[in-house]
């Protein structure tokens, strides 16, 4: 029985976790959750898997939630609840599906406590990678990846030599863009933006897929979870969504996985590794596939990709400060601050005007974020 904390239990990628958790009653059980305002679903959640722990970010929520629940929960709130939750000795593993450079505090905490994780969260591990995995490694706990393609990469990997690997091809969907010209792009509105053609996400990733950056995201998050350079790294992209992720070896050898886009897939398999279980979701019927399209990605339509790989190149803080003039740059554009085209810009202005950092340590980290923030919202005064 693996005792779970799952944060962000309301979100798409919790509220998966939390079926997959319902088909196995005897494998897994839920000791924690948390969430940011929804406490209306907060509290079916609650009442449905009996959790000891809850953490509402949002204290005002907080606050109206224990008027409803009155006190058979221990409820906690902000960034000191969070902490707190990933710090109790009766938790052993913790999903983290937070969203955006909230999670990475939650994150450290968890690994500094011995839990194993189970990760739904990039942002964290673009901007502080190597040091999230070298304390992952010297804790002896395992880190597992939730997103579709980091799990494909990780089962292709699973118990190979890295020193015959060639490449690791990254699949996307190309999002609800692909077929759009360039010219077209420069005045899209945030609806058509979120009408993501696959999967039902958060707001955010859906604009970062939108843009590609998501697939940049993951860029940086392949090289720290696998230890690999961001030239054996390649994108490609696959509309179907069926293939997601492949890893060519040395000898001319391609390993893929290969499921229906259902997200719970490879939550069960980050919740039960090493084991593989029997689940809900359908089995793929390759007989009805027909057929399975790649094409490389287009740079110039999507220069957010660029961008990533610069970053790659560079490390240091590098990838905290493109990820943070992300986050705003979304962040005003779903507010209708920003135009979809100009995101990439203000990105790139940032990350001209940053000094990097080479050896940061998670203070130089935090510094660089914040700085990158503050010059992001000035970049977008006069980007559009």
């Amino acid at each position: 029985m693996k005792n779970l904390a799952i944060l962000g239990s309301t979100g798409s990628i919790g509220k998966n976790a939390l079926s997959v958790v319902r088909n196995f009653p005897d494998k897994f059980r839920v000791v924690a959750l948390s969430a940011n305002s929804n406490i209306d679903l907060l509290y079916d959640q609650i009442r449905a898997f009996g959790p000891e722990l809850v953490c509402v970010t949002d204290k005002a929520a907080s606050f109206r939630l224990k008027s409803k629940i009155g006190g058979k929960v221990k409820i906690t709130s902000e960034e000191e609840g969070l902490l707190e939750l990933c710090k109790d000795k009766r938790i052993d593993t913790v999903l983290i599906s937070i969203s955006g450079s909230g999670a990475l505090p939650a994150l450290v905490t968890a690994i500094q406590h011995k839990k194993n994780i189970a990760l739904a969260n990039k942002e964290a591990l673009v901007m502080a990678g190597s040091i999230v995995m070298d304390m992952a490694s010297r804790n002896k706990i395992n880190l597992i990846p939730i997103d579709s393609e980091q799990s494909a990469i990780l089962q292709c990997l699973d118990g190979k030599n890295r020193g015959e690997l060639r490449n690791i091809y990254l699949t996307a969907s190309g999002g609800p863009f692909r077929k759009v010209l360039l010219k077209d792009l420069k005045c899209v509105s945030v609806n058509k933006v979120l009408k993501h053609p696959r999967w039902k996400m958060g707001r955010k990733i859906t604009v970062d897929s939108a843009t590609l950056m998501n697939k940049g995201l993951e860029l940086l998050e392949t090289m720290f979870l696998f230890d690999v350079p961001s030239d054996k790294i390649k994108i490609l992209i696959h509309p179907e969504a069926i293939v997601h992720s492949m890893v060519e070896f040395v000898d001319g050898s391609v390993l893929a996985q290969l499921s229906i886009t259902d997200m719970r897939i490879p939550i069960q398999y980050a919740l039960s590794y090493p084991q593989r279980l029997k689940g809900k979701a359908a089995y793929l019927d390759l007989a009805k596939l027909g057929a399975l399209h790649f094409e490389k990605p287009d740079f110039k339509k999507f220069p957010c990709l660029g961008l990533a790989y610069r970053a790659a190149q560079d490390l240091g803080t590098m990838p905290a400060v493109l990820n943070a003039a992300n986050e705003v740059s979304v962040e005003e554009f779903l507010k209708k601050n920003l135009k979809f085209m100009s995101i990439p810009k203000v990105i790139e202005r940032v990350l001209k005007r940053h000094r990097n950092i080479h050896d940061p340590d998670l203070e130089d980290i935090k510094e660089a974020d914040s700085w990158a923030r503050r010059e992001a919202y000035r970049a977008i005064v006069g980007a559009n």
